[in-house]
């Protein structure tokens, strides 16, 4: 008995020898995987720690649910911001705040932007049904804006749906004056894409190309591209001829299903810098933000593109909301050299990523392959 004591002992102690062993070598093998996945590269976004940097706010009745998509433009020092807002009716409507450093924002210059509590930010239009859910069955309004800045004028193009019967895109736009007074005196918004179809994602770049103001209001199969000699051309009666289909590329891994454009193109050295969401269709509840950098004075050709997403859904603001697994941006700014990318988290909150530009370009030019680390910044 006390041999067969001793036997089970010994075998007992090799097998605890074994099990160090074997979890010694697991232990080594975390660690170099862990020290693989601390690689830097310039690509990747930080987010920052302050995140989510606007959140709702339960006594103002027009933002107490949600606070998401924003647009944003940079002028005279500070980053202004329009966003989604959802409150007590489940309207969506678009809210202002600004920041001097980018992250923090200053709760008191909080604003209801656009589109007063109990009225139609444009005329309903019952004759075309759509079949369409947006931001998670909301009650329709204005959602998703994209400001631009033109010489002194603010321009936002934004999708005005109205709870059950249309979606469609619309303009507007307001004197730089009046904006940065938040003196919110929009022009008559008008509809620039046609009745009875699902449009979203369309921006106007910051500057004329070749003389004329253009409009990219399709990413695929092929970006489509219009150009005008004003915008009074879109006066509600002419509307943009797109392509809204967004076919499948299986040949594609994580952006196999372009989603659209995010924030108005940035002109850089290299050309305009686009910000695009997307998805992996074999992953369709997942939304990932990606970069391209467009010809400058041909942008429907395409000179680079990120073979990996520059962000994905992976903290829990952007898990925990309305919409679990959505990072969903409408706005990007250049600020003292660095890339600020705002985004919706979860389609409830907003917050910001950011690169150094110069650095994060080089990267995407040389089609170095990046992804997204938690990693913090202030």
């Amino acid at each position: 008995m006390a041999a067969l004591k001793k036997i089970k002992k010994s075998r007992s102690k090799t097998s605890g020898k074994k099990i160090k062993k074997v979890l010694k070598k697991r232990k080594v093998k975390a660690v170099k995987k862990k020290t693989v996945a601390k690689k830097k590269s310039p690509l990747e976004l930080k987010r920052s720690k302050k995140n989510p940097i606007i959140e709702p706010e339960s006594h103002k009745y027009w933002e107490s649910k949600a606070t998401f998509n924003p647009s944003a433009i940079f002028h005279d020092g500070k980053v202004h911001i329009i966003y989604r807002a959802i409150g007590d009716s489940d309207i969506s409507v678009l809210g202002y705040v600004n920041s001097r450093d980018g992250y923090s924002f200053d709760k008191y210059s909080k604003e209801l932007a656009y589109y007063n509590k109990g009225e139609q930010a444009v005329k309903k239009d019952f004759v075309f049904k759509i079949n369409y859910a947006s931001g998670n069955g909301w009650g329709g309004g204005c959602e998703d804006p994209r400001l631009t800045l033109i010489g002194d004028r603010v321009y936002m193009i934004y999708t005005a749906f109205d709870g059950w019967g249309s979606l469609r895109l619309a303009l507007t736009s307001v004197s730089l004056d009046d904006f940065l007074k938040k003196r919110f005196n929009w022009k008559e918004p008008v509809f620039i894409s046609p009745p009875g179809e699902i449009h979203k994602n369309w921006v106007l770049f910051p500057e004329k190309i070749k003389g004329k103001y253009a409009i990219l209001h399709s990413f695929a199969p092929k970006i489509l591209i219009d150009y005008f000699d004003s915008l009074d051309e879109l006066d509600g009666k002419k509307f943009i001829k797109s392509d809204n289909t967004r076919p499948i590329d299986k040949s594609r891994a994580w952006d196999s299903w372009f989603r659209g454009v995010g924030p108005s193109p940035i002109k850089t050295k290299y050309g305009w810098l686009v910000i695009y969401h997307a998805m992996d269709h074999r992953n369709p509840d997942r939304y990932r933000i990606g970069a391209m950098i467009l010809d400058i004075k041909n942008p429907a050709k395409v000179l680079y593109r990120s073979k990996e997403p520059i962000l994905e859904p992976e903290e829990w603001y952007e898990n925990e909301g309305y919409k679990s697994g959505v990072v969903y941006s409408c706005g990007a700014v250049v600020k003292d050299g660095e890339l600020f990318v705002y985004y919706g988290g979860a389609d409830k909150v907003t917050c910001v990523a950011t690169a150094n530009l110069d650095k994060f370009l080089k990267e995407l030019i040389q089609h170095s392959v990046s992804k997204l680390k938690n990693k913090k910044i202030g």
